[in-house]
C-alpha cells in the first residue's frame, strides 16, 4: 500500500534542513526500495520549507515507523506530518 507523506518544515528552520540534508538522502537511498517518490516542496523564493514522500508499507503504522527515522524527523524539522493512503494512477510505472 502506499502512502503520500506531507511534511511541513517549522518556520525559520532553514539551517536545520540544511544541516541534515545529507542524512536524510542517505536515509531516503537506503530506503528506495519504500520511498517512491520524494522531493522538497518550495516557498515563493525558491526555498525549501517542507517534503512530499509516497512510501510502501503495509499500513499507516508502518509508514509512520519508516518515516519516524527519517534524520529530518529526528531533528525536528517538522511542524506537521500529514500522511494519507494514496494510490498512483497517472504516470504509474508499469
Amino acid at each position: 500500500m502506499l502512502f503520500a507523506a506531507i511534511c511541513m518544515d517549522k518556520p525559520d528552520f532553514f539551517q536545520v534542513r540544511a544541516r541534515v540534508r545529507a542524512d536524510h538522502l542517505a536515509f531516503v537511498q537506503s530506503n528506495a526500495g519504500r520511498v517512491k517518490i520524494g522531493g522538497p516542496f518550495l516557498d515563493d523564493k525558491g526555498r525549501m520549507n517542507g517534503s512530499l514522500l509516497i512510501v510502501e508499507a503495509s499500513d499507516e503504522a508502518d509508514a509512520r515507523r519508516l518515516l519516524e527515522g527519517d534524520p529530518y524527523a529526528k531533528a525536528g524539522l517538522f511542524e506537521r506530518v500529514e500522511l494519507r493512503a494514496w494510490r498512483w494512477t497517472i504516470g504509474a510505472p508499469d
